[in-house]
Parts: C-alpha cells; structure tokens; sequence
C-alpha cells in the first residue's frame, strides 16, 4: 500500500474511534511520525493531506525540515538532551512533547525567541527503560514552567509500555488522564493536551482523551 493508502486507512480508524466515543473528529490530531524516512516520503503524506509531522531527533530534523514545504508543522517527540536545547528551541519545531526536567525547561525557555508550546513528558507506567518524569514530580514541572516567560505547558505526553494487546494499555493512558485532570485543579493550568497512542493502540488512546496521537509504521512503514 502506498502511503496515501495507509493515511486514507489510518482515517477511517481515527473516525471510527472518535465516533464510538462521542467526541468529534476535529478534537484528535494526527501526528505523522516521519523519524528515519527520507524527506520524499514526507513530501508523499503531504500530497495526501498530512500537515502535522513528528521526529525523534534534532539533528536529523533539522537536515530535512528544509527539503519539505514551509508550511508543515514540526513536533519534537523523541527524548531531547538539555544541550540540543538551543537548536530545537530555535523555531524549526512548533510543539515539543518530551520535556523531562526543570533543567531542560529553563534552557528551552533561556533560547526560545518565541512562545514554544511543549508537553511534559511522564513516565505512568514507571518503565525503567522510558524517558519522562514520575507522575509525583509533574506539579513541579508545571510550576517551574509558569515562571518561565516563553515556554508554554500545554499538556502531558507517555509512552506506555509495548504489549501486543492494545488493550493493555488502556491503563497507562487512563492514569495520564486523571493526572491531567487533577494538574489542572492543583495548578490551575489549563492543560487541553493528551498525547498518547501509536500505531497499534491509539484507538484505545482516543477513548482515554487523546488529543496527539503519533503514528509512524502504519503509515511509513517499518523503521529505515
């Protein structure tokens, strides 16, 4: 299937889950996960409609942001280092879901030349191996980030853990819901963004709150 074949599908599942839920379609983005693939094939989702692309690293972002068309809008949703702060900070990205750390929020904010919308990332499952804060220390992020004059906290971003039964992730996604609910009630941040749900599972995500979802395979195919 082409690429266009795979967003076209990817499509009907996203209404379809929308649908089952009662919520409206307009209220879940798709993030198009381009990490790896060559800026032709970004090009190609284009051509089909897609607008919204996310990518892993800073470096590899910044070599293809250029070869695409200016008016795409660019997510950072890989685990970002404080010392690639300035360059993901510079404007080549529009939203970063992967902020860990009052360290990382304050280089953001220190080389941002513009508002920068970012999502915490928290780590619900506890997984050793995954990147994010513990639930516990979200608050804190959100505080330090309301101090700052140019990031902006729109939201909560996880990754839960890889099972091949999506539905076994339903819990993960549910826990970063209620967290959220309940930061927006202790912070009194409003934090409209759930980003949550992959290839595999992000219907599940869309009956939990997603707002993000990241799709990558099912629409580029596997991992250059």
């Amino acid at each position: 299937m082409s690429i266009r074949d795979n967003l076209e599908a990817i499509e009907v599942r996203i209404a379809n889950a929308c649908e089952r839920e009662g919520r409206r379609r307009d209220d879940v983005r798709l993030v198009a996960v381009s990490k790896t693939k060559p800026a032709e094939a970004v090009i190609e989702a284009v051509e089909a409609g897609q607008i919204v692309f996310g990518e892993n690293k800073v470096q590899e972002a910044r070599a293809k942001i250029p070869l695409c068309p200016g008016y795409l809008q660019w997510h950072l949703i890989g685990h970002l280092q404080s010392n690639k702060a300035r360059i993901a900070a510079s404007g080549i990205f529009q939203m970063i879901h992967s902020v860990d750390s009052e360290k990382l929020l304050r280089a953001l904010d220190e080389y941002a030349a513009v508002s920068l919308p970012v999502l915490i990332q928290v780590n619900v499952s506890g997984e050793g191996s995954k990147d994010g804060c513990a639930p516990d220390e979200a608050a804190a992020l959100i505080d330090v980030a309301n101090q700052c004059s140019k990031v902006e906290v729109h939201g909560l971003m996880t990754i839960p853990p890889f099972t091949p039964d999506p539905e076994k992730a339903r819990v993960h996604f549910s826990n970063l819901r209620k967290l959220r609910d309940r930061l927006q009630q202790e912070t009194g941040t409003p934090l409209p963004e759930l980003s949550m749900g992959m290839s595999h599972d992000f219907e599940i995500a869309i009956a939990e709150g997603a707002t993000y979802i990241r799709v990558g395979s099912d629409i580029f195919g596997g991992r250059s």
